[in-house]
Order: C-alpha cells, then structure tokens, then sequence
C-alpha cells in the first residue's frame, strides 16, 4: 500500500511536469512555423492544462475502468471550480473584465448540460464519443471566431504573452518528445497505483476518479491559476479554468466512449453530475454578476462546497 501512495505521488508529478513541458515544445514549435499567437493562445496552450486529465482517461478507458475515466472529468471539473478557483479568489478576489470569459461561461453551462445528457443514460456509447469529439471541433472554430473579434481582449493579451519564444526547432520538438513519453509513462503508473489504493480501501472505480485522481490531474490549473493572480492576470487565472472544464467534457469525456464504451455507475448521474451542475451555476452567477468579481468570501463559500462534497465522497467511500 505504501508503495502504491508513493508511485501515485510520484506518478502525478511526472503527470503534471511532463504536460508542461509537452505544452512548452508544442507552442514553441508552433510559433516557430509561423502559427498565429491567437491560434497557439486558443488551442495548445488553452488545451495544454487538460493533457493529463486526457491521458490518465485514455489510459483508464484501456484498462477497463471507464467509471474511473468519468469520474476525472466529473471530479476535475468539480475541483477546478471549487478547489481551485476557490483558494484562487482567496488569495486575491478575482476581476473578470475580459468579454470572451463572458461569453465563454454559458457555453461552459451549455456543454455541463450536454454531459447529463450523455450520463442520463448510465452508458457511455461510442457514438457518444464522436458526438462529443465533433462539439469538440465546433467549439475550437467557434472561440477562434470570437477572439479574432476580440483582438484587444485581455485574456487574448495575457495567452500570447506566455507563449515561449526563442526556442529553436531542435529543442522544440526534444521536449515534445520528453513529454510525450513521460506523459504516457506516469498516466499509466497513476491509474494503476490508484486502482490499487481504492482497492485497498475498498472504493469504487468512479470514486478513485471523483477524488484523488480528479485533484492530482488539476494540479497543472491550480499551479496556472495561482501563478496568473500573483501576475495580475485574473482573467487568465478564471479563463484557465473555464476553458479546461469545456476540454474536459467535450475531449477527455469523449475519450473512453470512443476507446471503450461501457455501463457506467448511475451515481456519477444521479450524485456527481448534479454537483458538478450547481457549482457551474454557482460560478455563472459569481462572474457574471454586477460586480464581475469572486471575492474572497464567495472564494471561501467555493472551498466549503468542495471540502463537504470529499467529505460525502469518503464517508461513503464504497459507492
């Protein structure tokens, strides 16, 4: 057991290390072959964040734990709205002046929406994960649109400005590979010290996924967010975490029902959907409000749901 919490400790810090350096290479390359800022900015950089929650799912799904696979996307999502932007706005409330946020957050509510109905059923098809993958595309042509039309965004502004430069080719595409092979490598010893440990402690595959896999792989948006509102950069702190919620139920949900479709636990419907659903709503009306700002106490009020959700989950950690 011991042996299994230091592989799965170590595991998601090769996860998270390893997606950045994936994302440095990408956008380093990319810039180098005359890839517009904006495209970089809306694509490997926005995706670069949802990397591990896309291979520790690709990874669950091949071993037969798709309930694992859900419960990431579900648990990521839950963590990212709650944990992390919740500790973010705590340390320093969050101003939301960028209008693409805007328009991103009832899209995030729409797509949240979109995976009920894909879970309603308590199964996840392989057409469904084509379905997804197409919205997928649709929503990548849509926010490519919206930027262009936005050029002096602020979240536009502060995505360009961490693109790396100065990287040759050769260096480039050195840390994609790195990356890429470390990526695989830990998503593997990640789900497979977590099957382990919930096997131990006698919780199911969707838990495991609800809990300690979904804060690991959200460690790389908690890392981002924090990081953006020591630099004043609040939009991109709020955008990281929109934008990682969209990628993860229209991409990584996506994953297992096209690389193994399966029965699923109702619970991941009938329980965690539904929280998922109010913590969405919850940062709609926080952001979009008159303020256009999560002060520290709705920061606190984000944290509480998230500590009483774990709680819930670990005192009925069987289910």
């Amino acid at each position: 057991m011991l042996e299994a919490i230091v592989l799965l400790c170590v595991g998601l810090a090769l996860l998270v290390w390893s997606a950045d350096r994936l994302v440095y290479g990408a956008a380093a390359l990319a810039k180098n072959f005359g890839v517009a800022p904006l495209v970089i900015g809306m694509t490997i950089l926005a995706m670069g964040s949802s990397a591990p929650e896309m291979m520790v799912s690709a990874t669950a799904a091949l071993a037969d734990k798709t309930d694992t696979a859900v419960g990431n996307v579900l648990g990521s999502n839950i963590a990212n709205i709650a944990l992390i932007l919740g500790i973010t706005a705590i340390i320093k409330p969050l101003s939301i002046s960028s209008t693409i946020i805007r328009r991103e957050l009832p899209i995030m509510l729409g797509v949240t929406v979109i995976a009920g109905a894909i879970l309603w059923d308590n199964y996840l098809s392989r057409n469904e994960g084509i379905i997804l993958a197409v919205l997928f595309g649709i929503f990548l042509i849509v926010m490519m649109k919206i930027s262009r039309d936005s050029k002096t965004d602020p979240l536009l502004e502060e995505q360009q400005a961490d693109i790396p430069t100065g990287v040759s080719n050769t260096k480039a595409i050195i840390w994609v590979l790195i990356g890429l092979g470390i990526l695989l490598y830990s998503s593997d010893m990640v789900v497979g010290s977590a099957v382990t440990i919930a096997k131990y402690f006698g919780m199911s595959d969707l838990v495991i996924g609800l809990t300690i896999i979904a804060v690991g792989t959200s460690l790389p948006e908690l890392a981002a967010s924090v990081a953006s509102v020591f630099k004043g950069e609040d939009d991109m702190a709020v955008g990281n975490i929109i934008g990682s919620n969209i990628f993860n139920i229209l991409a990584v949900m996506g994953i297992p029902g096209l690389l193994n479709p399966s029965a699923l636990s109702p619970l991941a419907m009938d329980r965690d959907f539904y929280v998922m659903l109010a913590v969405s709503i919850l940062l709609l009306v926080m952001a979009l409000g008159k303020r256009r700002q999560i002060n520290r106490v709705e920061g606190g009020i984000l944290v509480v749901c998230f500590v009483a959700y774990q709680a819930f989950l670990f005192l009925n950690v069987a289910a």
